[in-house]
């Protein structure tokens, strides 16, 4: 079965869940921005969930389906249409041989994800189908997609398909300031950094993408400069270039750096830094070591009662 791209939107790529282990190689993990939508798109319609599906950014792509799918579009709305009818969001979706699938501009977020039944067919390299476009492989020969690509999918038995309720959603999903714990670096900044870092707001500058989000608002600044030797970034860290203004490192992240690294996103809310999109306001809050292990246990405890 084949899906030809007929506009590929402003920035669509295939993605799954990440490439890991290879940060000592310099590859950055690459993968979903929004883990969590991305997977919720896949126990829809009884994919695996590292099926890999595409990942659409601001702007949504337009399909043509020579066969008949299922497919389930999730993370941020896109108004996806098929022909000119709205179809639902969050939910399975039968689409039939020929049909044209339209996504739009998103509404509520910088990210919709795009999974069909039995994932798209890519090579795994280092036994993952995302796209590093920087790196430029994986997905399909490591670019985003381009008008008249043709996307191949996997074949497979039909699957059980599920709707969700949109309660069953907000129940899920993190809500208020992103949290974080203190960084690697922590012991170079004194008390009134860390009070600025959760006190003031930051808006996410238009010079951010998958690799990392520039912040813009209240300067941190060390308690004195100093030289830091190149070290390993974990996702979601949070360095502090000179100019003082906050960075989050993101999926496409480079694996080493020599910025202080004040805090570090936690897992349970990565989600939300791949929904946020240039101009948004962000707040952190600082949670402790076990809170985000509990906060993380307690987001895959939701996720695996979403689903019968």
């Amino acid at each position: 079965m084949a899906i030809r791209v007929q506009q590929p939107g402003l920035f669509t790529t295939i993605q799954d869940l990440g490439r890991y282990g290879y940060s000592h190689l310099g590859i950055s993990p690459a993968g979903a921005a929004d883990p969590l939508s991305f997977r919720i798109g896949n126990l829809l319609i009884g994919n695996d969930v590292n099926a890999p599906a595409l990942e659409m950014t601001l702007l949504g792509a337009t399909l043509e389906f020579d066969e008949a799918a299922v497919v389930a579009i999730t993370g941020a709305d896109c108004e996806p249409k098929l022909g000119s009818a709205r179809i639902p969001f969050n939910t399975a979706i039968e689409v039939p041989a020929g049909a044209v699938l339209s996504c739009g501009s998103m509404l509520n977020g910088a990210r919709s994800y795009l999974a069909v039944q039995g994932g798209f067919d890519v090579p795994l390299v280092m036994g993952s189908a995302s796209t590093d476009a920087r790196g430029r492989f994986g997905g399909i020969k490591g670019h985003r997609l381009q008008s008249g690509d043709v996307l191949q999918v996997r074949r497979t038995k039909a699957s059980p398909v599920h709707t969700l309720a949109p309660e069953s959603l907000e129940a899920l999903a993190s809500h208020g300031p992103i949290r974080v714990t203190r960084g690697a670096q922590q012991d170079w900044f004194d008390a009134s950094a860390f009070e600025k870092l959760f006190s003031c707001a930051y808006t996410v500058s238009d010079q951010s993408d998958r690799a990392g989000l520039r912040m813009k608002g209240e300067p941190l600044r060390p308690r004195e400069p100093r030289q830091l030797l190149t070290d390993g970034i974990p996702l979601g860290a949070i360095q502090v270039p000179q100019d003082g203004q906050p960075i989050v490192l993101f999926v496409d992240q480079q694996t080493t750096g020599g910025y202080p690294k004040i805090a570090n996103v936690i897992a349970a809310d990565m989600h939300l830094v791949g929904q946020l999109r240039p101009r948004d306001e962000v707040r952190f809050a600082e949670v402790s070591i076990p809170q985000a292990i509990e906060a993380l246990r307690e987001q895959e405890r939701r996720l695996k009662e979403l689903l019968p």
